[in-house]
């Protein structure tokens, strides 16, 4: 690896807070990084763990419960982690362009304005006084109101009451989610102007994610690139630049990096923001590239495998697929991460393989 691109890695695992972290409360994650892609409900919140002192997997199904954080389609067509004080200035930002590439599924499945009211009505029926409701609960109560609702079509009804801020997670029943209405479960969530707003995302993301380009920073917010030049311009006092192989990488904070003495080993969930957040993963994706629907082996920021858990009362089984052999230095490394996951999901006799 160059050094620069060496420079570049390192830097990501400590702006992404996978080395060394201040954090001990998912919030705490969740605010530094704007947003985190939740649709696998179990490896979003190890995502979390990852990235907290002393987190589980019970902190973060209890953080969702009591609504310190809120789980909701944002910034992309898929469900993200935001806390309540951000939900309502980055749905106001980023839910057209959401509404945009969903276009097509709404008149596939003949949505259009008048279905929509008459959806979010029912549906603020349903849930006004703290109410919460399962999907399947919900899709009764739209087809009562002459609304068809299955499938697709379900799916799209849904999404569209939480991209106008009308419905969002409520706490689970058991293991099912239920929805609740947004304007009862954050009453203090913040409006902004539309250019702090803009100023303010792009200012998350650069200091959480960066180093990353224009690209990659239209692509996990879904804004146009026009939208993600106007933000980056707006913060640019606060960014450094560097150029790595004729791209542009923007980043905020100090030069200075720490190295560490030992190599380091992460066990990344798949839709990690380490790898999602990103158009362009060059940088760490390595020679053999990666899948973004697998767990993740990591070896000092490069992807370096995939691994697999095995969950019984006692042990939890760890299987690693290494692309080469492991050095004992590595594997040492990578024992130790292992056992960082047995004890978020609070389980600790591990096997590792």
């Amino acid at each position: 690896m160059k050094a620069l691109e060496r420079d570049l890695v390192r830097r990501r695992l400590q702006n992404q807070r996978l080395d060394r972290s201040e954090f001990r409360k998912p919030a705490d994650v969740v605010r530094w990084l704007g947003a985190v892609q939740a649709q696998d409900y179990a490896g979003a919140k190890w995502a979390l763990g990852l990235r907290a002192k002393g987190l589980t997997d019970a902190d973060a199904d209890r953080a969702l419960d009591e609504g310190t954080i809120l789980r909701t389609h944002i910034l992309r067509p898929t469900w993200h982690f935001v806390i309540p004080a951000d939900i309502r200035w980055m749905l106001a930002l980023t839910a057209p362009r959401v509404h945009a590439a969903n276009a097509h599924t709404y008149r596939e499945f003949e949505l259009d304005a008048s279905v929509f009211r008459r959806s979010r009505k029912a549906l603020e029926r349903a849930l006004r006084g703290g109410k919460e409701r399962t999907r399947a609960e919900l899709a009764s109560v739209l087809r009562r109101g002459g609304i068809a609702a299955k499938g697709i079509r379900l799916a799209a009804l849904m999404i569209e009451a939480e991209l106008e801020g009308v419905i969002v997670s409520g706490p689970r029943r058991g293991k099912q989610f239920t929805y609740t209405l947004l304007e009862e479960r954050a009453p203090c969530a913040r409006t902004l102007p539309r250019e702090e707003a803009l100023a303010e995302l792009t200012k998350r993301y650069f200091s959480s994610h960066g180093p990353a380009t224009l690209r990659d920073y239209a692509w996990w917010s879904g804004l146009t690139v026009r939208d993600a030049k106007a933000g980056i311009a707006s913060v640019e006092p606060a960014l450094h630049e560097e150029v790595v192989d004729g791209c542009t990488y923007w980043f905020v904070g100090s030069r200075a990096l720490a190295s560490s003495a030992s190599p380091s080993a992460h066990l990344l969930p798949n839709y990690d923001e380490y790898w999602v957040a990103y158009k362009d993963r060059g940088p760490v994706a390595g020679a053999s590239g990666r899948d973004a629907f697998t767990h993740s082996l990591v070896l000092e920021g490069r992807f370096a495998g995939s691994w697999r858990r095995t969950l019984k009362k006692e042990p939890v089984l760890v299987e690693a697929s290494p692309h080469w052999r492991l050095s004992r230095v590595e594997t040492r490394a990578l024992a130790s991460a292992a056992r960082r996951y047995g004890r978020f999901i609070g389980l600790n006799q591990l096997i590792a393989k």
